[in-house]
């Protein structure tokens, strides 16, 4: 059987993060007999198998893509050497699974899956439930809205093992017609313990699912151990003095419900009624399910799941609203608990809302009786619920602080064996995470902890490497929905030369937020846009990467025209829940890329009005009636003088920066760049070449470099480097972009305009 050495590289492409898919170069799928969404099989310190994809163009012949999850389970890092060959693949006539105790609560084996339709597993494989999503015949949006609905958006993070398979010992297909089940891990890692202290021997399979159950276990009983799991959808009661960073609100509520519930007759005397509703609002997964619980713990409390009930059927609705309305007021009183109502009482009414909203308003006439309503998307729901006769009080929920991020942190691996934690660090680093992200990150990095533990038969030991590790997978929950920019370790020392650009974007986004006090004390508000500007591929979009990495943002980009929709309103909307989205993040920063497009100059456009309207929506947001605090919004563009004037004036996207072309130096830094994975002959003079590359943008540089590899391999497709004369061939092919009189009339834009 063929069988092919390469090398292991990360796939930067979101569209195969987590997946199960392998890129690899069409000549080594010819190489290797196989045809694209063929079975491979993959041999690193673990063997494993995925479904092969083809790689980019500008991916070399002798690499392969992995995605992380592929990568770990190949038991790779990057770079190392992996072996590929066809794999004979089965179709599964049952598989099992292990998971999170909150993955094997809430999805049903259906959605299950649906979720791991078409990918290829192992006995010991982490797998994720993001739909493979690729290749014929392969269809998520079923999986995705089930998983969503049943699971929230943290299905999106979530990693399960695979504890057995039918056939066992090859690589298996998830087919239409398997059956898929929630497996014993915890089991599996029991058994793999008894075996080490026999000292008998343990199957790779074995031991990675014992590592993978073992880390989870070690998590599920710090969390539960330090019981400040609450915000993680677990269902457990949390003493109040536990909420960290939600004491207030819980004092809030703990008042309101002792008035209505146990001094109604003082309510009375002062002209009041007693009844209490109260609607619990707040970002996915930060804990207000949980608080509310925690709240009325001492109380009788009937509990209702939206999702679950808004599932059903109408009559199905109705019945089990009812029944829990009768027993709410059966004369013992208590507490009528809905979470998650809009997916119950969505804003597009059913005519069974009304009956619904009936039942729930003779809940709250009822004596000794109080009504609670959790949910994500307070703009999501039947208006009529805010009635003063329903819902009448609102209580918020925020995104937590660093400072409350690193005690959730601390109570979460309080029981876990650690070294030299820094959660200082992680705290900055999670900006937009709540809790039940935190207690994803701790677990994928007890995940990774337990897998070296095993490989290395050491203690078991939580490291700062786990977490950080951790943090290149796990996403927050509040960043869903938004695209944003990969920040990671990059920062604004890292780019070259632009002196008066970077301190221009260090005054405008980094002073108000780590010198507030300045500003107070010399009495101003500190600026609350800016615009970038500058001729297309000088690095605009890399500059604002920087800024977040340095003030360690939360990134909200939308690109061009995103926000546009035919649908009237739709549009206003989604820069309404933009803005909200960056308000609940903060210290965030919205990134418009392309704002040119996003704001037209408005009048000028044959759209109906709908780029009129997103361009108000986008005044009001900025300087309206509700402040943005601690919420900066950078506009990029390479056309500036098609932008509304009215979005330029102070108080907006009020300082404008001109981003110039790269000089010498500058080209110089992005050819070695660009250069470092590419074998250059020693005849090639990488000075002397930025030197002559005047109007090169750094888009062009990076292209110069491409197009030379390019041509050494039309020369000889077995070249081992890029000579001199490839690099001269490929600069007749790749011109520059930048013209001088275009670039002048740009740096001169600040000065005219108007």
């Amino acid at each position: 059987m063929a069988e092919l050495a390469l090398t292991a590289r990360l796939n930067p492409s979101a569209a195969d993060a987590r997946r199960g898919v392998v890129r690899l170069h069409p000549e080594a799928l010819t190489a290797l007999g196989l045809r694209e969404w063929d079975g491979i099989a993959l041999v690193g310190s673990r063997r494993t198998a995925a479904v092969v994809g083809v790689a980019p163009a500008d991916t070399p012949a002798g690499v392969a893509l992995l995605d992380d999850v592929t990568l770990s389970n190949a038991g790779l890092r990057e770079d190392a050497t992996v072996a590929i060959s066809p794999a004979t693949v089965y179709g599964a006539k049952q598989i099992s699974l292990s998971g999170s105790v909150h993955a094997t609560r809430t999805i049903p084996a259906a959605t299950l899956r649906q979720a791991l339709l078409g990918k290829v597993v192992t006995v010991g494989d982490a797998v994720s439930l993001l739909p493979r999503d690729l290749g014929p015949d392969i269809s998520s949006s079923a999986a995705t809205q089930a998983l969503s609905r049943t699971f929230g958006i943290a299905w999106t993070t979530e990693l399960l093992t695979v504890t057995a398979t039918d056939p066992g010992r090859a690589p298996v297909s998830v087919q239409p017609n398997t059956a898929v089940v929630w497996g014993a891990g915890v089991v599996a890692a029991r058994d793999a313990a008894d075996r080490a202290a026999a000292g008998m021997p343990i199957p790779v399979g074995e031991a990675a699912v014992a590592a993978a159950a073992a880390g989870e276990l070690e998590i599920m009983a710090a969390t539960n151990g330090a019981r400040a799991g609450w915000g993680a959808g677990s269902g457990q009661t949390v003493p109040v003095e536990e909420l960290v960073g939600a004491h207030g609100q819980a004092a809030k509520l703990d008042e309101w419900l002792s008035l209505a519930l146990d001094e109604p007759e003082l309510l009375k005397t002062l002209g009041a009624r007693p009844h209490l509703g109260v609607l619990i609002t707040g970002p996915a997964g930060v804990g207000k399910s949980t608080l509310a619980r925690s709240v009325t713990a001492p109380r009788r409390i009937i509990e209702l799941d939206g999702p679950t009930i808004g599932a059903a059927e109408s009559g199905t609705r109705l019945r089990e609203v009812a029944a829990a309305v009768a027993e709410a007021g059966s004369g013992r009183g208590g507490i009528l608990l809905i979470t998650d109502i809009d997916a119950l009482l969505p804003a597009q009414a059913e005519p069974v809302a009304t009956l619904i909203l009936d039942q729930l308003r003779a809940a709250v006439a009822e004596p000794c009786v109080a009504f609670l309503a959790t949910t994500a998307h307070p703009a999501d729901i039947d208006a009529r619920l805010r009635a003063p006769d329903l819902c009448d009080r609102d209580l918020a929920l925020a995104l937590p602080t660093a400072v409350v991020r690193r005690a959730l942190l601390e109570q979460l691996l309080r029981k876990v064996p650690t070294a030299d934690l820094k959660l200082d660090e992680i705290a900055a680093r999670t900006p937009g995470f709540v809790v039940s992200d935190l207690a994803a990150l701790c677990r994928e990095a007890a995940l990774r902890a337990a897998s070296r533990s095993s490989k290395q038969h050491s203690e078991p030991m939580l490291t700062q490497a786990d977490l950080l590790g951790a943090l290149e997978v796990i996403r927050p929950l509040s960043r869903s929905g938004v695209d944003e920019l990969a920040i990671g370790s990059l920062g604004l020392d890292d780019v070259g030369d632009m002196v008066e650009t970077k301190q221009a974007l260090t005054e405008t986004v980094l002073w108000p937020l780590r010198h507030p006090d300045s500003f107070a004390r010399l009495g101003i508000d500190p600026p609350r846009g800016l615009l970038l500007y500058g001729p297309p591929g000088c690095g605009k979009t890399f500059l604002v990467r920087a800024l977040a990495g340095t003030g360690q943002l939360s990134v909200h980009t939308v690109k061009g025209a995103e926000l546009m929709d035919k649908w009237v309103g739709s549009s206003e909307r989604a820069v309404r829940e933009l803005f909200q989205r960056a308000r609940d993040s903060a210290p965030s920063l919205i990134f418009l890329d392309e704002v040119d497009a996003l704001a037209p100059r408005r009048g000028q456009s044959g759209d109906s009005g709908v780029g009129d309207r997103v361009v108000a929506a986008l005044l009001t947001e900025l300087d309206g009636v509700e402040p943005l605090r601690d919420v900066v919004v950078l506009g990029a563009t390479n056309r500036p003088e098609l932008i509304d004037p009215a979005l330029l004036r102070p108080g907006r996207l009020e300082r404008l920066v001109f981003v110039p072309p790269p000089d010498s130096d500058a080209r110089l830094e992005i050819l070695r760049t660009a250069g470092r994975a590419v074998p250059l002959a020693d005849d090639v003079d990488l000075a002397t070449l930025a030197a002559d590359l005047d109007g090169y943008s750094a888009a062009d540089c990076a292209a110069l470099l491409r197009e030379a590899a390019l041509t050494a391999m039309r020369r000889d497709m077995d070249a081992a480097d890029v000579s001199a004369a490839d690099v001269a061939a490929a600069r007749a092919t790749v011109r520059p972009s930048l013209d001088a009189d275009q670039v002048e009339s740009l740096r001169r834009y600040a000065d005219t305009r108007g």
